[in-house]
């Protein structure tokens, strides 16, 4: 009889070892699914702060471009942005969800002192659109000596850029 009860003991000690792993481990989990979602609220905040989600603001971004042409003191800019497209899942892959990612096609054509005023002007407009933007192509090519010019130093090359704006928005309900 007291074999009995040792068996017992045994038993009741695997199964309270079996449980307690069990406890600890769906505890594993929901800590691991813990700072997945704080990851993703903080990637969310990231992205709401930076204008990023939500409707696109065409005429904020005009405004950004002429502040920058002003502060930075640039020739000439000549933009034009396109109608507003969704992105599809073959550029984006695992885009889904409750989101669409959408984008307007930017055209810019500039003229510089030097090369070094389109990357600042790019950096500035990207620390300040309230878009994500991919710069999808930029040309440049020098331009030809301007005779006779006597006021200042005339721009010296030509950039010709396409820029994605790219916002999201929640998907709107079919």
């Amino acid at each position: 009889r007291h074999g009995d009860v040792g068996a017992g003991v045994r038993h009741d000690q695997a199964a309270a070892q079996a449980k307690r792993q069990e406890i600890q481990g769906r505890l594993a989990r929901a800590r691991d699914e813990e700072l997945e979602i704080k990851s993703k609220i903080t990637r969310y905040n990231e992205l709401s702060g930076r204008g990023i989600l939500g409707e696109e603001m065409r005429l904020d971004w005009v405004e950004q471009i002429r502040a920058i042409k002003t502060a930075r003191k640039l020739y000439d800019i000549q933009y034009e942005i396109a109608p507003q497209e969704a992105i599809g899942a073959a550029i984006l892959p695992g885009a889904s969800g409750n989101f669409e990612f959408l984008s307007s096609t930017m055209q810019m054509k500039m003229k510089l002192l030097h090369e070094e005023d389109l990357l600042n002007f790019l950096a500035d407009l990207r620390a300040t659109a309230q878009a994500y933007l991919r710069v999808r192509r930029s040309d440049g090519k020098r331009l030809p000596k301007a005779a006779g010019e006597s006021r200042g130093i005339p721009p010296q090359l030509s950039a010709d850029c396409t820029i994605d704006c790219i916002t999201i928005r929640y998907r709107k309900s079919a």
